[in-house]
């Protein structure tokens, strides 16, 4: 199916095609196709972080790091050193956020948003 194909995307190339294609097929595509195509991007970016998991809820979310994420520890603290009543560690790995986020677009920017601030600083 359509919704397949988006999810399983591997690339930001794969994914522009996918969407050019429909596009062309179909015209102007539906909110829910739109963001499907910008969760699939989030996936991307998160997984070239180091990212294993991130979640995003009304109140909150949280990310997971595997051992292999480029972002310097020094960042996350930073992070928390700056908004201590928005984000926390969990553990090694885990990095928890607190703020409203109602609807799929807030989640979508805030999370866009973190690991913009995440990325700034990666070792290669």
């Amino acid at each position: 199916t359509t919704n397949k194909r988006i999810a399983s995307a591997n690339s930001k190339a794969v994914l522009h095609e996918l969407q050019v294609e429909l596009i062309d097929r179909f015209g102007l595509l539906p909110d829910h196709l739109k963001n499907l195509f910008r969760v699939t991007e989030l996936k991307l970016d998160a997984h070239q972080l180091g990212i294993k998991k991130l979640e995003a809820g009304p109140s909150g979310g949280r990310v997971v790091f595997d051992n292999t994420t480029p972002i310097e520890p020094i960042t996350i603290i930073q992070l928390i050193q700056k908004e201590p009543d928005t984000y926390r560690l969990q553990g090694a790995s885990e990095l928890r956020f607190k703020r409203s986020m109602q609807t799929v677009e807030d989640r979508l920017q805030t999370t866009l948003s973190l690991l913009a601030l995440l990325a700034e600083e990666t070792h290669d």
